[in-house]
């Protein structure tokens, strides 16, 4: 197949499950062809079959607001017209989805499938607000097929735009088992700890959503009883208010700042517990990488974490806001080794089972074959 997919090309959840399976398509045959703004982090373009084709938005002062969908949507029609695409997967509803419809459009008679991937935020957050909401709904509804990355994401689309269930197709996001085996044996997050301490890490966009504060919170009650180190990948908004809290803390000294990191598989190994106690969470990526390099979890029950992190078997969840609760639970998992080693070797084992790369991927072709056939014999059936 000749492929198209389209995302945001930062360190987010949905430009890196994008970026692999980017990378998987092409390593298994298909032609793919990446569309966005700049190379996404993540991207590797070592595959002979994969390539990049950078969106430019030409910046006129008639112009207040650069019209980027406008510019990504005739970079795809370009892309597709003389790359000969089968099909445009889209992930992030916004503006993405509508860009690719709009190019659909351009291209007609000649046809073009198109796939949106919903990844949370750009249902819950950005197509929720009443300035995005009707264009949102339009693009899922003239998608040729939709997928969420969770059933939580699915029964929030339906809820709040309306959409019918049986036309989202849960696909959850996934890791390459191999990438993460790579690493196993390295110091890893070690590098950064002193010997003895105990090494607790987050990852994410320092967004209010992930509730950093509550990440420092535990990491102090967990100081308080042995020696630790809390290691924070990413960076955002908040990251100014945990610095600042730090300091505030006498804490500055255990607690280290990486900022964004492609590679996190070489921070994740040697880590003893991954935190994520955010109040919003479609799924978790940072969690299930976590699992695959067999470090437990701590977690909120929100959103689609549930279905990633087994409570009592590879994490321990609790409702957002616990702070004290989560605290007791890292402090007596890490102080029984026999329990953390257990919950270690689930994780490990439970991810590779159920979010493998090679699993998900299947998943995805086989929903584009089904995708494309059917528009197949619609069309044979409008000629006849």
């Amino acid at each position: 197949m000749r492929i198209g997919i389209s995302c945001y090309p930062t360190f987010g959840g949905s430009g890196v499950v994008a970026t692999e399976l980017a990378m998987a398509l092409a390593d298994g045959g298909d032609e793919v062809h990446v569309i966005s703004y700049a190379l996404p982090s993540r991207l590797s373009l070592l595959a002979p079959s994969l390539f990049f084709h950078e969106v430019v938005v030409p910046h006129y002062p008639l112009f207040e607001y650069p019209p980027y969908s406008l510019a990504l949507a005739s970079k795809m029609a370009e892309v597709a017209r003389h790359q000969k695409l089968d099909l445009m997967h889209v992930h992030y509803a916004v503006p993405n989805a509508i860009s690719a419809i709009l190019a659909k459009q351009i291209l007609a008679p000649q046809p073009l499938a198109v796939v949106t991937t919903l990844h949370g935020t750009d249902i819950t957050l950005v197509g929720n607000d009443p300035s995005y909401l009707e264009t949102t709904r339009f693009g899922l509804r003239m998608s040729d097929a939709v997928t969420s990355v969770s059933s939580s994401l699915r029964g929030a689309t339906v809820e709040q735009l309306g959409l019918d269930a049986s036309r989202i197709e849960v696909i959850p996001n996934f890791i390459d088992p191999q990438r993460y085996e790579g690493v196993k044996g390295s110091a890893g997050a070690q590098r950064w700890a002193k010997p003895g301490e105990t090494i607790l890490l987050h990852i994410s966009n320092f967004r209010p959503v992930k509730r950093i504060m509550d990440v420092l919170d535990i990491f102090l009650e967990v100081q308080k009883v042995m020696p630790a180190r809390l290691l924070l990948v990413g960076d955002g908004p908040d990251r100014a208010r945990a610095e600042e809290r730090c300091r505030r803390g006498g804490c500055c000294g255990a607690v280290t700042f990486l900022g964004n990191i492609a590679a996190v598989e070489e921070v994740l190994v040697g880590a003893d517990l991954f935190l994520l106690p955010s109040e919003s969470e479609s799924f978790g990526l940072a969690a299930l990488e976590a699992l695959s390099c067999a470090v437990p979890v701590i977690a909120s029950t929100a959103g689609g974490i549930p279905e990633v992190v087994r409570d009592g078997v590879d994490g321990l969840l609790f409702e957002v806001g616990e702070v004290a609760a989560m605290a007791a639970g890292a402090i007596g998992l890490l102080a029984d080794r026999e329990r953390h080693a257990r919950f270690a070797a689930a994780a490990r084992a439970g991810a590779v089972e159920r979010f493998a790369q090679d699993r998900i991927v299947g998943q995805y072709r086989a929903l584009y074959e089904r995708t494309l056939a059917g528009l197949a014999a619609g069309a044979a059936g409008v000629s006849s």
